[in-house]
């Protein structure tokens, strides 16, 4: 994953930022629940990328995934609209709780930027829907450019998106987190829409990191930089989610991306064994293959 990237990690401030006022405005009008579910991920499967995960002679790529992991950040969704059969496919290879989380495709965000799409979207929405108890949320990731000017396109997308999918958003442009009013207009929409507010972690672009929770859901999307402070930060991100969960958050959904795919695996096997210590979760520990991963 290349957006955010920076040529010298180590020079980036990592702290997780306090939580936003509309955070702590949000855990005190929500119920309190005492469930809380935890699905965190890779956001690819395929061995040429996750190096050293995959036991030799390993086949069905997705099917050994789903045995270590129970969620993924579906990002094939994003290049082509999947058929019926290709999403009944992924479904059938996966254990009973796995959870994907399946991108809009680009035909809706970059390429018609959400004009004049009610047939894909209705295409896009029919094909997932065959995820039934496995769709965890679906997520439009917005294009780089897609600027406040574009505020009434995205207001019309929150309002006629169907209201059975849950839906998380992904704000790109710099321009969301620049004006205070800005912002604080799309919270509104997603907070009344119950649209979750999608959180980027990475390294050359912490105002994306705005800590602004619509929901009881959190969608955290980790870039690791190929660096020893990789480690450091999901020790943060532990204190946090664990933070919230005394709040009220009631679903996280927490994938690990890396600007070069060397060790995802490595790193949420890292996370998930310090959050199952931290909250109570008793989430599987991904095992590596490799005996020696190496993360940079």
């Amino acid at each position: 994953m290349e957006f955010g990237k920076v040529e010298n990690p180590g020079e980036i401030d990592f702290t997780l930022p306090a939580d936003a006022p509309e955070t702590e405005k949000l855990w005190a009008r929500i119920n309190k629940a005492e469930s809380f579910e935890a699905y965190i991920g890779c956001t690819i499967w395929n061995k040429a990328d996750l190096k050293g995960f995959y036991p030799k002679g390993t086949k069905d790529e997705l099917r050994y995934y789903g045995t270590q992991f129970n969620s993924i950040e579906l990002n094939a969704t994003f290049y082509n609209l999947p058929s019926n059969q290709q999403v009944l496919k992924w479904k059938n290879k996966t254990p009973h709780h796995f959870k994907f989380l399946p991108k809009i495709t680009n035909t809706i965000s970059h390429y018609r930027r959400l004009i004049n799409i009610n047939e894909p979207l209705l295409q896009y929405c029919d094909a997932i829907s065959n995820f039934e108890e496995k769709l965890g949320m679906v997520f439009l990731q917005l294009h780089d450019n897609f600027k406040p000017k574009d505020y009434d396109r995205l207001e019309n997308f929150v309002k006629e998106f169907p209201k059975g999918i849950p839906l998380g958003i992904e704000l790109r442009n710099e321009e969301w987190f620049a004006d205070k009013a800005v912002f604080d207009k799309v919270y509104q929409l997603f907070n009344k829409h119950k649209i979750t507010n999608i959180i980027v972690d990475t390294a050359g672009r912490r105002d994306m990191l705005h800590m602004a929770l619509t929901t009881s859901t959190a969608f955290i999307r980790y870039v690791g930089a190929n660096h020893e402070s990789d480690y450091q930060r999901l020790d943060e991100w532990v204190e946090k989610i664990a933070e919230w969960k005394k709040s009220g958050l009631q679903n996280l959904y927490f994938f690990v991306h890396q600007n070069v795919e060397l060790a995802s695996p490595l790193l949420s096997a890292y996370f998930i064994e310090k959050l199952n210590k931290a909250v109570g979760t008793n989430l599987t520990i991904p095992k590596l293959a490799s005996e020696n991963p190496t993360l940079f």
